[in-house]
């Protein structure tokens, strides 16, 4: 090799790598469901313990997470959630659903083609075994029953308030601006979420629904130790879950956004879309 050229290529591999920025736009979502198994789960079942899935109600085929009861005669009150583990505060869940098949025998007329994904909820370890829905905010999911019209992405409050246009509502259930959806049709709702401030519900990414200052307060909720119903209580952050209300529902989706990170916008990794600044968290090269 001649000299010049030696010295070419050794300039070029001592030369100090230059970071290239991340695209600000870009939105990086996590899955939360991998699609194989139910690794980062784990189900409570109203009438067991945590851990228990009883006839594998939560499973995962085909790469579709299913709600299912083939292994139950009856459904006697059995609600069950299955809990993503670790604790969530300013993020935008989505998830991507639908409805199938017919309701499990002896569960309640209100619960067919009806589901939820619960945020902001208790810990599971903390559920007690007799405990129905965990003390959450949670985001209704209905499917229509071929005629009429039925909202999704609605508000269900189980030991939860809200405030709408400032007022505390103590209404279990707020209905969305949403579209009817028959048949099993898979649905995309979105949840954003600004730890005890905002909370914005989406469908097919129309805005549906806004509420603010989650909290602790009112019924709706059973079985549940009273130490952790604190009435009044802020939420600003909590457990992430899915529901098992009696009829099959299928998730092909359940993925993550966090809208915490670097905010200044001369970092290498700053994000347009985040709401809560982490300054540790910027690079500059």
């Amino acid at each position: 090799m001649r000299p010049t050229l030696l010295v070419l290529v050794l300039a070029v591999a001592l030369a100090p790598s230059v970071a290239t920025p991340d695209d600000p736009d870009r939105r990086e979502w996590v899955p939360l469901f991998n699609g194989r198994d139910l690794e980062g789960w784990v189900p409570k079942i109203r009438s067991y313990e945590v851990g228990d899935n009883f006839g594998r109600t939560f499973r995962v085929e085909d790469g579709v997470l299913k709600v299912s009861y083939d292994a139950y005669e009856r459904f006697d009150g059995r609600f069950g959630h299955v809990f993503h583990r670790g604790t969530f505060s300013y993020y935008v869940l989505a998830v991507e659903y639908r409805f199938l098949s017919e309701q499990v025998t002896g569960a309640p007329a209100w619960a067919r083609r009806n589901s939820g994904v619960m945020i902001h909820g208790q810990p599971v370890e903390s559920m007690l075994r007799e405990q129905d829905f965990p003390i959450s905010i949670e985001v209704q999911l209905l499917g229509g029953f071929g005629s009429g019209a039925r909202t999704t992405a609605n508000l269900c409050t189980p030991g939860t308030h809200v405030v709408m246009s400032g007022v505390l509502v103590t209404e279990h259930c707020v209905g969305s601006t949403s579209p009817t959806f028959d048949g099993d049709q898979w649905v995309r709702v979105e949840v954003e979420v600004h730890g005890d401030a905002l909370v914005h519900h989406r469908v097919n990414g129309e805005t549906v629904l806004r509420y603010e200052k989650p909290q602790i307060g009112g019924g709706n909720v059973a079985g549940y130790d009273p130490a952790v119903k604190r009435d009044g209580t802020l939420l600003s952050g909590g457990s992430i879950s899915l529901q098992s209300e009696s009829h099959p529902i299928q998730f092909r989706k359940v993925e993550l956004l966090s809208l915490v990170g670097c905010t200044d916008p001369k970092a290498l990794n700053h994000k347009s879309y985040f709401v809560k600044a982490d300054p540790a968290a910027c690079r500059y090269r």
